[in-house]
C-alpha cells in the first residue's frame, strides 16, 4: 500500500496529540507515510495543497467550513454537520466524522454506553457529534443539556434536531436545556454526565464545569478533556464514587476510526490500550499534566 502523506489542519494549531498518535498507528499497520501539523488559515487557499495529500483530520475552526469544499461526505458527518476526517483519492476529497464514535468506544472500554438518562455539559462541537451519536446509538434516548444562559438558545435548536431525527428513526426521545443555576436546584440523577466544555484544560486545569452536589447524582463521569489526564471534573467525580472515562480515550478512538476510514485498518484491543497509556504519559511529559485513570 502506497500511503505518503497525512496532516492534521486547524488553525491556530500548537501543540497536538496527532502526530504521536497517528505515527504509532501507522507503525502498527507496517506503514511510514509522513504526518504533517498545519496551520491553515484558509482551507480555500490551501485546497490543492490538501488535494494533495493522502488524507487529514481537521480541527477548530474548520469542521463546518470544509463542508462545501468537499466533493463528498459521508451520511453520518452530513447529519452531525462536523467533519474531522477527510479521505483524498484521485485528488477528489471526502469528508467523514469520527468524534461520536470515538466518544462511544472510549466509553464501551469501560462497560459504559448511551443508555439511560444523559447530562451534557456544554453545547459546542463535541456536544453536537456526541449528542448525535448517543440518538442513533440509543432506543428511547433522554438527554439533558446544560450551559450558559448565551448558549441556550442554540441547545434548543440542538434539541429539536435531536427530536426530528428521532422522529425519523421511530423513536422516542427527550431533550431538555437547562441553566447551570437550573442543574444546581434540581434533584434529577443521571446515569453518566458528560462534559464537553474546555473547563479544566491545560493550561487553565484545576476548574470544573460543575461541583460536587451535581456530580453525587451521577453515577458515571464522561470528560473530552484530556490534557491533564485527571482534570477537576474527574477528580471531583472519582472522590464522590462515580466511574470515570478521561478524554485520552476518545481521542485515540477517533484516530482509529480514522485510520479504518483511511486504508481499512485493523488492531488490536492490547495496542489501542497501550497507546492510550503511552499517549497520556507523552501528554505528561510535554505538559507536565497529571496522569489520569483513562
Amino acid at each position: 500500500m502506497r500511503l505518503n502523506r497525512f496532516a492534521v489542519i486547524g488553525h491556530p494549531i500548537g501543540h497536538t496529540m496527532s502526530p504521536f498518535i497517528h505515527d504509532r498507528l501507522f507503525s502498527l499497520s507496517g506503514l511510514s507515510p509522513r504526518y504533517d501539523v498545519l496551520d491553515v488559515p484558509s482551507i480555500e487557499e490551501q485546497l490543492e495543497v490538501l488535494r494533495a495529500l493522502d488524507g487529514f483530520n481537521i480541527t477548530i475552526p474548520h469542521k463546518s467550513a470544509i463542508i462545501p469544499l468537499l466533493d463528498a461526505i459521508d451520511e453520518k458527518a452530513r447529519l452531525f454537520g462536523s467533519v474531522n476526517t477527510v479521505k483524498a483519492e484521485d485528488g477528489r476529497l471526502t469528508g467523514y466524522t469520527t468524534d461520536g464514535v470515538g466518544c462511544r468506544k472510549a466509553l464501551a472500554r469501560f462497560g459504559l454506553d448511551f443508555s439511560g438518562r444523559l447530562l451534557m455539559l456544554g453545547r459546542g462541537g463535541a456536544a453536537h457529534a456526541i449528542a448525535f451519536e448517543a440518538v442513533l446509538s440509543s432506543d428511547a434516548p433522554v438527554m439533558d443539556f446544560a450551559c450558559r444562559e448565551e448558549s441556550m438558545e442554540k441547545a434548543q435548536v440542538l434539541c429539536a434536531e435531536l427530536s426530528a431525527l428521532c422522529e425519523k428513526q421511530g423513536k422516542r426521545g427527550a431533550f431538555r436545556v437547562l441553566s447551570y443555576a437550573e442543574l444546581a436546584a434540581e434533584d434529577t440523577r443521571y446515569d453518566l454526565v458528560l462534559n464537553t466544555t474546555s473547563v479544566g484544560m491545560y493550561p487553565n486545569a484545576g476548574k470544573s464545569a460543575v461541583g460536587a452536589p451535581v456530580l453525587m447524582r451521577c453515577s458515571a463521569a464522561f470528560d473530552a478533556v484530556y490534557n491533564p489526564g485527571e482534570t477537576e471534573f474527574l477528580r471531583l467525580a472519582g472522590e464522590n464514587g462515580l466511574k470515570t472515562v478521561g478524554g485520552m480515550g476518545m481521542l485515540v478512538c477517533q484516530a482509529v476510526a480514522a485510520h479504518e476510514i483511511w486504508y481499512g485498518a485493523v488492531f488490536a484491543d492490547a495496542d489501542i490500550e497501550r497507546l492510550i497509556r503511552d499517549a497520556e504519559a507523552e501528554t505528561e511529559r510535554v505538559f507536565g499534566a497529571k496522569k489520569g485513570n483513562a
